[in-house]
Parts: C-alpha cells; sequence; structure tokens
C-alpha cells in the first residue's frame, strides 16, 4: 500500500463547511503537501448524501471519485467489519456507528492510517491495531 491517509466522513463535512478543527488543518497542510488521501464507498455516501444544492452535489463528487478509492470486495469488507464488531462487543466495548467498524475495517486491511474526529474510532485503535493521525 503506497503511503497515505484515510479520511473519515465527519473530517471531509468539517472541511466542506470550512470549520477549523486539528483535523481539517491537517487535511489542508496534508492535500497541500500532495499527500495521497484515499476514500472508500462508503465515505462517499456518507459526504454525499448530506449534501442539498445539486451544483455542490456535483462538485463533491467529482473532487471525492478523482481521489484513489481503495478497492475490496464488499462481501469480505462486510465481514471483516462485522467481525470487528463483534470483538469489540466481547472486550465490553460497543461501537455506536456499524459504517465505522466498515471504515475501520477498510483502514485495517489495507494498512493506511485513519484522519478522523470520532470517539468511536479512539475506541477501535484502543482495541485494535487501527492507527489513527
Amino acid at each position: 500500500m503506497a503511503l497515505g491517509i484515510l479520511v473519515d466522513t465527519s473530517v471531509w463535512i468539517d472541511f466542506l463547511n470550512g470549520k477549523e478543527t486539528r483535523q481539517v488543518g491537517y487535511l489542508t497542510n496534508y492535500l497541500q503537501e500532495e499527500g495521497a488521501v484515499y476514500v472508500i464507498p462508503i465515505i462517499i455516501q456518507e459526504v454525499l448524501q448530506g449534501i442539498r444544492d445539486d451544483k455542490q452535489f456535483s462538485t463533491v463528487k467529482t473532487t471525492l471519485i478523482n481521489f484513489p478509492i481503495l478497492d475490496w470486495p464488499s462481501l469480505e469488507a462486510a465481514i471483516a467489519a462485522a467481525e470487528l464488531y463483534r470483538n469489540l462487543r466481547k472486550t465490553g466495548t460497543t461501537i455506536r456507528r456499524a459504517n465505522d467498524c466498515l471504515i475501520a475495517a477498510y483502514a485495517l486491511q489495507f494498512d493506511i492510517p485513519l484522519l478522523c474526529s470520532d470517539m468511536d474510532f479512539e475506541l477501535i485503535a484502543g482495541k485494535s491495531n487501527l492507527v489513527l493521525v
């Protein structure tokens, strides 16, 4: 896997809304340094489904699909995410959003750090090999 980062939905939303967070600052600097930023289908879906304006939807869609997309068969990804969720539950950790396990499973599968601002990913990282930026 090439060096790079996977950027979670929450960071993309803050970035697109012009919020000034530590994660947005990191992403902005990373993009300016021409670092590899990867996306996955579920993140594209989550970002796009929240956009109400048709023109912005089109612009953001074009932008996101021009980043390298991590390709993993959906059945394998779904099973890996379910296994991650179950393993976390066995340790007493319940993740609030199943999509977070899917996103984490991609990061783990491709051995790529995740840039996020969601507490669930910190819980996942604490009990797995997930690397957070």
